[in-house]
């Protein structure tokens, strides 16, 4: 079996680490200024963060570029509305409010994170093949 640790290269791991606590409700379970682990209620990795330039992975080097460009981090969750709620809490400008998506049939809404990453929550759903 595998599994997909996704990693974002981020300005500020703690700050980064506490705007997704508040907003998705992870925890935090490295710690530490140039790399963390958040993780869901379960305890399931749901995304690390890396510091830019805190060592030369070669996709983390280039700050300057557009974080994310082509990435979308698609959260499924059985939670839409408290996470649409501490969103709004924090100030936050949403790309698109709470819609059914055609394709998937679920409500969805997304917004960026503080380094301008791209999210998209969905109401939770395995997926058919």
């Amino acid at each position: 079996m595998s599994a997909l640790d996704p990693i974002i290269a981020v300005k500020d791991v703690q700050a980064s680490a506490s705007w997704y606590n508040s907003v998705l409700g992870c925890k935090a379970m490295h710690g530490g200024d140039e790399f963390e682990i958040l993780t869901s209620e379960q305890g399931e990795v749901m995304l690390c963060l890396h510091k830019w330039g805190a060592h030369d992975h070669p996709s983390m080097i280039k700050p300057h570029r557009t974080p994310g460009n082509g990435l979308i981090l698609y959260f499924r969750t059985k939670h839409l509305q408290e996470i649409r709620e501490n969103f709004r809490r924090l100030g936050g400008v949403v790309e698109e409010e709470i819609h059914l998506n055609p394709n998937s049939r679920k409500m969805e809404f997304s917004m960026r994170d503080l380094d301008g990453y791209f999210l998209t929550i969905s109401d939770h759903h395995l997926y058919e093949g």
